[in-house]
């Protein structure tokens, strides 16, 4: 059973569940421990091609893979022969293998992946040294890994942390700075900085920039900003949205900021497998309000094929605010 995303691990600045976040650092700490013991003693495979890896230092709902996708897409651009790399959190099969839209479902290769092979050439590998060296192999000329910060198998020509820079009242991407499970980090801020190449700040389309606490927060580490943009109309009339992404409540936030008649909202955990219980409720519940059902792209992968016409998927794509400041962070790895 998965397990909603707690949102008091993204407050700060108050007593939120203070017993359960006693109770969970210890485990915490030997978290942390083990993370860093594995990246000190890997030794990276080099795939003889570039490899970006689009990566972060919290537990989901950072926006990493509309980063990725926007990366990828200016590599294609270029005429560079760019192929993504995933674990394939949630799908079954080990890799490598090369993603087929055609013949794979979310629950063989994972949501985001299958997603994203729509567009790109896509690689699943639980092996990530394994699948780029696949990838490699297959003719890619760059390979850009979707997550992958903490995974020190790979040699990484470029490493970026895309970090949520929405901050509203007390909420906080890091929350108070505490590691999983006890809160939203991966690792603690400063080493996870000290890997990377540049942080990318992603924005809502309703914030024009990110706090100024906020990036200070990163010190010397240079920081790009880039905007989540719609990349389709909504529908017209009400709508029943549902998500079960990281973060499902921004998802409501975003859908009302663009304009959305929102008649409900639904969350559920990140990578939630819709069953026909569940989703029949949902339209139920749309049917009290005359309305639609909305929900994200990563979500409507997953959708069982039948219900896929009756839900309308809403796509959002990554903006660079200074395409320029990617070209240099690009021409690091030599692409």
């Amino acid at each position: 059973m998965k397990l909603s995303t707690p949102e008091w691990w993204y407050q700060r600045g108050r007593r939120t569940m203070p017993v359960t976040r006693a109770l969970l650092t210890p485990v915490s700490w030997i978290w942390a421990a083990a993370t860093a013991r594995r990246i000190a003693r890997a030794k990276p495979v080099d795939p003889g091609v570039p490899v970006i890896c689009v990566g972060n230092v919290t537990l989901g709902g950072a926006g990493k893979t509309p980063v990725v996708r926007e990366i990828a897409r200016i590599l294609g651009a270029r005429g560079v022969a760019a192929h993504l790399l995933s674990r394939g959190y949630g799908g079954r099969l080990a890799g490598p293998l090369r993603v087929d839209p055609a013949a794979h479902t979310s629950a063989e290769v994972g949501d985001e992946p299958l997603m994203l092979a729509r567009d790109f050439p896509v690689w699943v590998s639980r092996d990530r040294a394994a699948g780029a060296l696949a990838a490699a192999r297959a003719g890619a000329q760059a390979i850009v890994m979707d997550d992958g910060h903490q995974n020190p198998s790979v040699k990484k020509a470029l490493s970026l942390v895309v970090v949520d820079g929405e901050t509203r009242g007390e909420e906080w991407p890091f929350g108070d700075g505490r590691v999983f499970p006890a809160g939203p980090m991966r690792e603690p801020l400063k080493p996870g900085l000290a890997r990377a190449d540049a942080v990318i700040l992603l924005l809502p389309a309703d914030l024009a920039a990110p706090a100024a606490e906020l990036v200070a927060a990163f010190g010397f580490t240079p920081v790009r900003t880039a905007h989540l943009q719609p990349a389709a109309d909504l529908p017209r009339g009400p709508q029943v949205g549902f998500a079960g992404v990281g973060k499902p409540w921004k998802v409501e936030r975003a859908l009302k900021a663009a304009g959305c008649e929102l008649a409900d909202f639904a969350p559920f955990p990140d990578h939630f497998a819709y069953d026909e219980a569940t989703l029949t409720r949902l339209a139920e519940r749309a049917a009290q309000f005359g309305a639609g059902l909305i929900t994200t792209e990563k979500d409507w992968v997953r959708l069982p094929a039948d219900w896929r016409a009756r839900v309308t998927a809403w796509p959002v794509r990554a903006q660079f605010d200074d395409p320029a400041a990617l070209d240099t962070l690009l021409a690091k790895a030599g692409l």
